[in-house]
């Protein structure tokens, strides 16, 4: 019998691979009507990039389900799901209005942070907002520094309100605006047909505390091939409550009737707001809301003129049913940019658009510092606002009417539009309980 060989056994000590990082994604502030358009761009860029980010964690409800650590894992999500986030209006994972304090104030917040970062492995922060949120990403950013912690943030810009420095518009900007604009025309139309005998003015409030771009957007329902007279209060002019009056009588007497835009953060000269109720909300931000009945009632009281108004309210910034494909485009692009600028080792920033030429309307994707973006709020320049202070310049025209182009209708079924609900199945939890 053949004497058996003995082959000693080698062990084969392989450098255990490091696994990639994982991103935490979070939605902030008022949503959009193209906001999870954005999502989708930050998840399905993630997911082709399998090698270099492990799996991309959504906060329920935006910077809390950090602090919570109530995490969501997209990866249970099908293509098909995240896919049709584009075409989905609000925000798939939930949102919040909570701003970080300083790393002086609370510094415990911050600790937490770092603690679940720390236990489900996320190297990468992607914080889709406005200005308050460009505010808490550049915070989060700082962690590296100053806790030690390597953490990539990275601002997605999202607005309705436009009023991001550094980038030429904020997608959710423009579908409101087309939104606006439209139903300014139409609802134009509707007091037009019945001014004779019934309706002179019609008072429509929109969105905008500080900066009226929405406002300007109503001014596009009014075009050379169909003129409609309009009266746009934007929150730039201080309201002269005798001038108002008087061009308001003067377009009622000359065309029969009048529509009025009106910005809800309108102001008087004293700087109080038409519609103050005193209340604040968590960022500390006066809560507006009645600017439209004001001015309904004052048009009622010195005028005597029958009037209508409205409150586009939530109702702007959820129509992803006529939103612009300008718009949805855009977002779905600054997702996209988001995360591989974050591959390229990029850290406490926000991807831009930056305006190449007008017409024909090109734009290409750029980047802004957040130390330049945090707490800097972009209003409408003067050249955009006519020397009476109640319509839009002709370059203001040219800013605006790319931004609104394009539809991209979602799918519809049954005659509404088919919206995705995502399973938003949760991370299990590694920590003890945070109170907030």
């Amino acid at each position: 019998m053949a004497a058996k060989k003995k082959v000693a056994k080698k062990k084969t000590v392989r450098a255990k691979k490091e696994a990639p990082k994982n991103a935490f994604y979070a939605q902030s502030g008022g949503v959009t009507a193209v906001i999870n358009a954005s999502a989708c761009g930050v998840i399905e860029t993630a997911r082709k990039n399998k090698n270099k980010i492990g799996k991309v964690y959504a906060g329920r409800n935006g910077i809390i389900g950090a602090l919570t650590e109530d995490l969501i894992d997209t990866s249970k999500e099908s293509a098909a799901s995240i896919k049709a986030l584009r075409h989905t209006p609000s925000g798939a994972f939930g949102s919040c209005r909570f701003k970080l304090k300083s790393l002086e104030q609370n510094k415990r917040e911050y600790e937490r942070l770092i603690e679940v970062f720390e236990a489900h492995n996320i190297g990468y922060f992607f914080y889709n907002g406005g200005g308050d949120s460009a505010d808490t990403c550049y915070k989060v950013s700082q962690l590296s520094k100053e806790m030690g912690y390597p953490i990539q943030a990275i601002h997605v810009p999202k607005t309705v309100d436009n009023d991001l420095p550094i980038t030429d518009n904020c997608p959710g900007f423009g579908s409101v605006a087309k939104y606006i604009a439209v139903s300014t025309r139409e609802a134009s139309f509707d007091v037009a047909s019945m001014a004779k005998t019934s309706t002179k003015v019609f008072v429509v409030e929109v969105m905008g505390r500080h900066a009226g771009w929405i406002a300007a957007a109503g001014g596009l329902a009014s075009t050379d091939d169909t003129p409609i007279p309009i009266i746009i209060l934007f929150p730039e002019i201080e309201f002269d409550q005798e001038k108002f009056i008087a061009r308001v009588d003067s377009m009622v007497k000359k065309h029969g009737y009048c529509t009025v835009v009106v910005s809800e953060g309108v102001h008087w000269p004293d700087g109080r707001f038409l519609a103050e109720s005193g209340l604040k909300d968590a960022f500390g931000h006066s809560q507006l809301g009645g600017a439209a009945t004001v001015i309904a009632n004052m048009v009622q009281s010195e005028l005597g003129l029958k009037n209508h108004w409205a409150v586009a309210d939530y109702l702007q910034r959820a129509a992803r049913h006529i939103a612009s494909k300008t718009d949805v485009n855009m977002a779905y692009a600054m997702g996209k940019a988001a995360v591989q600028f974050a591959l390229k080792g990029h850290n406490s920033i926000m991807p831009t658009v930056d305006r190449i030429s007008n017409k024909p309307f090109k734009w290409k994707v750029g980047m802004a510092p957040l130390s330049k973006v945090a707490n800097v709020e972009k209003m409408m320049p003067n050249n955009f606002i006519t020397n009476d202070g109640f319509s839009i310049t002709k370059a203001c025209r040219t800013y605006l009417e790319p931004l609104i182009k394009g539809e991209d209708y979602p799918p519809y079924k049954d005659g509404l539009p088919k919206y995705v609900r995502l399973k938003n199945i949760g991370v299990p939890k590694k920590l003890k309980k945070f109170v907030i």
